[in-house]
C-alpha cells in the first residue's frame, strides 16, 4: 500500500494492513484488518464483523466522509442503522458563504414528476438512458443521463460546458437522496453533537496507540497472526483505559473505594477467557 510515511519521496508501496476500529468513550469495541487501501470498501465487512461479535448491528454509526459512498448508505439504510456519515462535499457545503455554482449539476432544477432537469437558459434536459457501474464488492450503482435539446448559439454555453454537441449530465438519484438525508441528520442538534464527539473518539484512540504507546507496527506477518497481535493489544488498551477511569473516580474518596473497584475489575477478568479471535467471553458454568 501507499503509506503516509514516504521516506524516499517517490510514492513507493509497502506491505501493510488497513486497520479499522469502532470506539465508544474511547474504548475499542471492535476492529477489522483489511488488505484494501481505501476506506469505503471496508465499512460493510466491518459492520458485519460487529454483528458476528455482538450478535447485533450498532444502532448508530458516526463516520467521516471517507465512508460516504452509495453502497455504504444503502447497506445502513436497509439494516435500520441511523447513519451520521459525511460525504465528500459536506464540509464545502457547510461554509458560511458557500454558494453553489449556478451552472453545476447540483444547482439545476429537477422536476421529479416529469423527470427532467432545467438548464440555466430554461431548456428542458430530457432523460436519454441509464448507465450502470459495478464496484469491486459487486454493488451496482445506476446513473441516469439527461441531455439538453439545443445548445448551439446559447449565450451561456461558454460558462455552462465546453464539450461539443448538447450538454449531457449523469445523475445518481439514489446517492443524491442518501446525501440529502445525511445532510439533514448531520446538521441536526443530535448530528452536531455526534460530529463534535467523533474527532475525540477513534482519532484520539489512534493517537494514544501510535504516539503514547508507540504501537506503529505489527509484530507478526499474515492476517491471522496480525489479528491476534492487535486483539491482545486492544484488550490491554481497554483494561488500561478502565483502570485509568477507576483511578479518576477514586480520587477524593477513601482509599478503600478505589481498592474495591480494582478488586471488582480483577474478579471480572478472572471469569473471562480469550477465544480464538481474541474476544473476551464469559466462561460457561
Amino acid at each position: 500500500m501507499r503509506m503516509k510515511e514516504d521516506a524516499m519521496m517517490n510514492g513507493q508501496t509497502k506491505p501493510g494492513y488497513n486497520l479499522q476500529i469502532g470506539t465508544e468513550n474511547q474504548f475499542i469495541l471492535d476492529f477489522g484488518l483489511f488488505q484494501t487501501p481505501g476506506d469505503p470498501l471496508t465499512m460493510i465487512p466491518f459492520l458485519k464483523s460487529c454483528h458476528e461479535r455482538y450478535d447485533r448491528l450498532p444502532s448508530t454509526v458516526v463516520a467521516d466522509s471517507g465512508y460516504g459512498s452509495e453502497e455504504n448508505y444503502h447497506f445502513m439504510d436497509r439494516a435500520g442503522i441511523e447513519a451520521y456519515v459525511k460525504y465528500n462535499r459536506f464540509h464545502i457545503e457547510q461554509r458560511m458563504h458557500y454558494e453553489p455554482d449556478p451552472f453545476s449539476q447540483q444547482a439545476l432544477y429537477y422536476n421529479a414528476d416529469e423527470d427532467y432537469y432545467v438548464c440555466p437558459m430554461g431548456q428542458h434536459m430530457v432523460r436519454i438512458g441509464t448507465s450502470r457501474e459495478r464496484t469491486e464488492s459487486g454493488y451496482v450503482a445506476e446513473k441516469t443521463r439527461y441531455r439538453a435539446q439545443r445548445c448551439d448559439g446559447c449565450p451561456l454555453r461558454c460558462r455552462c460546458f465546453r464539450s461539443k454537441g448538447n450538454r449531457i449530465i449523469e445523475v445518481n438519484h439514489r446517492l443524491a437522496k442518501y446525501r440529502k438525508q445525511a445532510a439533514e441528520r448531520l446538521t441536526s442538534e443530535e448530528g452536531i453533537k455526534y460530529r463534535g464527539k467523533r474527532c475525540i473518539e477513534p482519532e484520539a484512540v489512534f493517537g494514544q496507540m501510535k504516539y503514547d504507546m508507540n504501537y506503529k507496527r505489527f509484530r507478526h506477518f499474515g492476517m491471522d497472526k496480525v489479528k491476534m497481535d492487535f486483539a491482545f493489544f486492544a484488550i490491554a488498551f481497554n483494561i488500561k483505559k478502565m483502570c485509568s477511569k477507576i483511578n479518576k473516580k477514586g480520587m477524593g474518596k477513601p482509599f478503600g473505594a478505589a481498592n474495591t473497584a480494582y478488586f471488582c475489575l480483577f474478579a471480572v477478568l478472572t471469569t473471562l477467557e480469550t477465544t480464538k479471535n481474541g474476544i473476551l467471553t464469559k466462561k460457561s458454568d
